[in-house]
Formats: C-alpha cells, structure tokens, sequence
C-alpha cells in the first residue's frame, strides 16, 4: 500500500492486519484510531487536527508498508 496525504485512516488500518501501522499512529498522538472520525478523515486532515506533519507521517508509513511486502 501507498499512503498518500488524501488516504483515508481507516483504509490505512484495514489494509494492515497485522496492525504495524498503529504503533506509528500512537507515537504521533493519534490515539483515536477507532473513533468515527478515523472512518473519513485523511492523513492530512488527521495531522492537522494533531499538528503532525502529514509528510513525515506518510513517508514513515511507506516505509511500513515497504517492508510488509
């Protein structure tokens, strides 16, 4: 998967069951994974609510997902 600052949390989560993704989440702040918002908020909207940089989030979770292949 490629995470882009329009991708959707949720999808985000969904596409990872193992759950490696979430760890990453946690230690920016976004500890509401499971709230309604995570549903159809994108990265970018997620960090700007939390003052995370959406650039740094995405290219943390590529190289997650890079290594999940």
């Amino acid at each position: 998967m490629t995470v882009t600052k329009n991708t959707i949390i949720a999808e985000i989560l969904n596409n990872d069951p193992k759950q490696g993704c979430v760890p990453i989440f946690m230690a920016t702040g976004m500890h509401c994974l499971g709230c309604m918002a995570a549903h159809g908020e994108t990265v970018e909207q997620a960090c700007g609510v939390h003052g995370v940089d959406a650039d740094a989030l995405c290219a943390q979770l590529n190289e997650y997902f890079a290594t999940q292949q």
